[in-house]
């Protein structure tokens, strides 16, 4: 990966009646997480994605888990997508695209993207327990929704066969991470904005 001629930073301040999020992102990291979220864990999936994608990740966060996580968890997508998309600017001089598939015992998890200012979700992926210990799964989609949607990725989430819960959403966020690794990777070919129409 060639190297950025800035540093691709952000700092994302997001405060309602609902949450308080403080989320710092370095792109060219090494994989550093300092992540507490008040919800465990959503706070090692978070982990995860910043290892496997090394990045640099500060998060603190505060929010009405004592009615559920959703405002939380979902929250956390939104700043996060700004996070990447302030960090991108123009999405100028990336590689845009990403895929990785990524086994875990009985699980494929396989990740595609493409930063083309055109958001979008499709996830399909085996029916999940309800619940990984006291997280509820289904937040799992309106995470990676409200992530897609604010930093302007199209997003496509399989996971065609698993079994074990746990290891299905530790697949996802390992490959979305190794996936953004790729997208967001300088390319020294890429002048501008990867696009036959000279944007985005």
């Amino acid at each position: 990966m060639a190297t950025p001629s800035a540093p691709r930073t952000s700092l994302i301040n997001r405060t309602t009646k609902e949450t308080s999020i403080k989320l710092e992102l370095r792109l060219d990291g090494a994989g550093k997480a300092d992540i507490h979220t008040g919800v465990p864990f959503f706070d090692h999936m978070l982990t995860l994605l910043t290892v496997h994608g090394f990045f640099d990740i500060n998060l603190q966060a505060s929010g009405d888990t004592d009615v559920d996580d959703h405002h939380t968890v979902e929250d956390i997508g939104i700043c996060l997508g700004q996070a990447f998309k302030e960090a991108l600017a123009d999405f100028s001089t990336i590689t845009r695209y990403g895929h990785f598939a990524l086994p875990m015992d009985e699980t494929l998890a396989r990740v595609t993207m493409d930063f083309a200012n055109r958001p979008y979700l499709h996830y399909d992926v085996v029916p999940l327990d309800q619940k990984s210990g006291t997280f509820d799964t289904a937040m799992i989609a309106e995470f990676l929704r409200a992530f897609a949607f604010n930093c302007g990725l199209t997003l496509h989430v399989e996971v065609k066969y698993g079994v074990n819960t746990h290891h299905i959403i530790e697949a996802i966020f390992k490959a979305l991470g190794r996936t953004l690794d790729q997208a967001t990777a300088i390319d020294p070919r890429v002048h501008g904005t990867l696009s036959s129409k000279g944007t985005l």
